[in-house]
């Protein structure tokens, strides 16, 4: 029954990237009608897994016309402004790249999807001492929106990476709905396994190295956190991910293995280049920026479960309704 309910909603995908979302729902039968992203680049990739999708390019230029009936909106809005790896002073939702969120704002308002989810770094969170992030749960409010948030590192979601991300839900005149989405109703009982001081620490898995002792290559068992790397670069942006060799050569990984880390199909992001850009660069850069897919596939589940949940209440209320009905 579930997989049923799913193929009934569809998706708008903002931001869209290489599809991280896209690929992610798709898995938990949840269908993309709409994408919308800026780089060429990440257009191709998109264009090639989902050519019969209308894609739009420029948010700004969005008519609310032109986007296809969807119960659900996603919005991995851009992070440059909000990111902790930033250089120097954050701008915030002040900047020009994660400012772009006010005009997916505006298309919220005019639309009203029932189910919108945003993701970006930790850092949103700190922005501007929490201004950015509370300028976003107020919007959200006034257009009548419930919402939750709640930090997902990947590497629970069987990916080999060290991923935290900020998940934002919102359910149109449902308070409820957006915990109901993104917290498990179970939980522990509060008690703690007991302290072994005498037993030795397990070993960290960014400490725990995979692979040929002999002749390679060697890496860790978990990456340190994939983002918008360059493969012209040299220096610390991928000083903490590398591959190793016993003979002492060392290397980045290669854009598949990026993806294999990111939790997307092996070349996925195997599309041509722009101009002379160069092709690496542009993939390292897509895989970076992108939503781990397996995220992506249990908040769609999770979705999912809300719509059944919600369509089996409206079905429970409905006797009531009219035996209250019948009275008056």
């Amino acid at each position: 029954m579930k997989d049923r309910l799913a193929e009934q909603f569809s998706h708008a995908s903002f931001f869209s990237g290489i599809g991280g979302f896209d690929l992610g729902f798709e898995r938990a039968n949840l269908k993309t009608v709409f994408l919308c992203e800026k780089k060429e680049f990440c257009r191709r990739v998109l264009s090639s897994h989902w050519p019969d999708v209308p894609l739009k390019e420029d948010i700004r230029h969005v008519d609310p016309r032109d986007i296809p009936h969807a119960e659900i909106w996603t919005a991995g809005f851009p992070c440059q402004d909000l990111s902790l790896a930033r250089m120097g002073p954050r701008s915030g939702l002040r900047g020009t790249q994660s400012g772009l969120f006010h005009d997916f704002a505006a298309l919220v308002r005019a639309c009203s999807p029932k189910v919108v989810i945003l993701e970006n770094v930790h850092g949103l969170l700190t922005s501007h001492r929490g201004r950015d992030f509370a300028i976003i749960l107020k919007t959200l409010d006034e257009f009548g929106y419930g919402v939750a948030w709640r930090v997902f590192n990947s590497q629970y979601f069987g990916v080999p990476q060290s991923r935290k991300r900020v998940y934002v839900a919102a359910v149109h005149r449902d308070p409820a709905g957006a915990g109901q989405i993104l917290f498990e109703p179970e939980c522990g009982n509060g008690d703690s396994a007991p302290s072994r001081p005498d037993g030795k620490k397990p070993p960290s898995l960014f400490q725990t190295i995979l692979g040929n002792p002999r002749t390679g290559p060697l890496v860790k068992a978990r990456a340190h956190c994939i983002y918008a790397e360059s493969a012209r670069h040299t220096g610390t942006d991928w000083s903490r991910n590398y591959v190793w060799y016993p003979d002492g050569r060392v290397r980045r990984f290669v854009p598949v293995e990026i993806e294999r880390i990111q939790g997307f199909p092996e070349n996925w992001t195997d599309a041509p280049a722009p101009g002379k850009e160069d092709n690496d660069s542009l993939r390292y850069h897509a895989v970076g920026n992108s939503v781990t897919p397996s995220v992506a596939e249990w908040l769609g589940h999770r979705i999912a479960q809300y719509f059944q949940s919600a369509a089996q209440m409206t079905e429970s209320e409905t006797p009531l309704r009219q035996e209250r009905l019948c009275l008056k």
